[in-house]
């Protein structure tokens, strides 16, 4: 029996570690391609490199791209080499984001360095417009079914973090909802997805001075097997636009971790406090 993504091809943005990682890997477990991004390169397990081999061992074909999104040449180039190589995509995963050095973790926006809005917009929200724009034509490429998932948060509707990271994920969310209506026609979908807190190594290293409990985090890999599932969906383009919130896709869809558990219900926490 085929696996349910043999075929597809797949781009994940920002790819080395945390969420694009899980994403990149859980694609390679049905059988895709998958074009893996980021800026590091070569030996390390943190890598481009690494995480490609990680797709293939899956059980998928993982492409190392080095790419710095925050360069619109570099995103080009990588969009040139998928069409040259496939001639078409199904599926973009715009996850890459840069976290500001040092983080913000909350304090007035006056206080924080102008550079952390290029940090959280420029590279979660601008760089998620050029990738789709080259990838559009790639889209239509393939046919009908092709899937656009940008990777936002409940930060979109809610205070966390900072007022600038809140811009970057309400516009996410804005501009998702409408490249859907302008993608509609040529079908493709688009759509928001919503994570919880998920155990990135980013959050692993900051849980303890924040008194997380990791070990109730999503792991990357359970957004990772979401997305996956999720690019299978019988009704992709009825759900195009909207905001999908992973735990409850994963009930919908019947998704588990690599423990074999399903989170708990950060969506309905976040919902009731709204």
């Amino acid at each position: 029996m085929s696996a349910p993504l043999e075929g597809r091809i797949a781009v994940v943005t920002g790819a080395t570690r945390g969420i694009g990682r899980g994403v990149a890997v859980a694609l390679g477990e049905r059988g895709a391609t998958v074009y893996v991004t980021g800026r590091t390169s070569g030996p390390g397990a943190v890598t481009v490199e690494a995480a490609a081999r990680d797709v293939s061992a899956a059980g998928g074909r993982g492409i190392a791209v080095r790419c710095d999104h925050g360069d619109d040449d570099q995103i080009a180039a990588l969009f040139e080499q998928v069409a040259g190589e496939q001639g078409r995509l199904h599926l973009l995963v715009n996850n890459v984001y840069k976290i500001p050095d040092p983080p913000v973790w909350g304090g007035g926006f006056w206080e924080h360095p102008l550079q952390v809005w290029d940090d959280q917009v420029g590279i979660g929200l601008r760089a998620h417009y050029v990738a789709s724009w080259y990838a559009a034509p790639l889209l239509f490429a393939a046919g009908t079914g092709g899937l656009i998932v940008n990777v936002s948060s409940p930060g979109g509707q809610s205070y966390h973090f900072s007022a600038s990271y809140g811009a970057g994920k309400a516009g996410l969310d804005r501009l998702t909802a409408d490249m859907a209506v302008e993608l509609r026609p040529r079908g493709v979908v688009a759509i928001s997805l919503y994570p919880g807190a998920v155990a990135t190594e980013f959050l692993k290293e900051h849980a303890g001075m924040r008194g997380s409990d990791i070990d109730a985090f999503q792991t990357p890999l359970f957004v990772g097997r979401t997305v996956a599932a999720l690019a299978s969906a019988p009704d992709l383009m009825a759900r195009s636009g909207s905001i999908e919130w992973v735990e409850d896709l994963a009930e919908e869809l019947d998704v588990v971790d690599e423990r074999g558990r399903r989170p708990p219900g950060y969506a309905r926490r976040v919902r009731d406090q709204a």
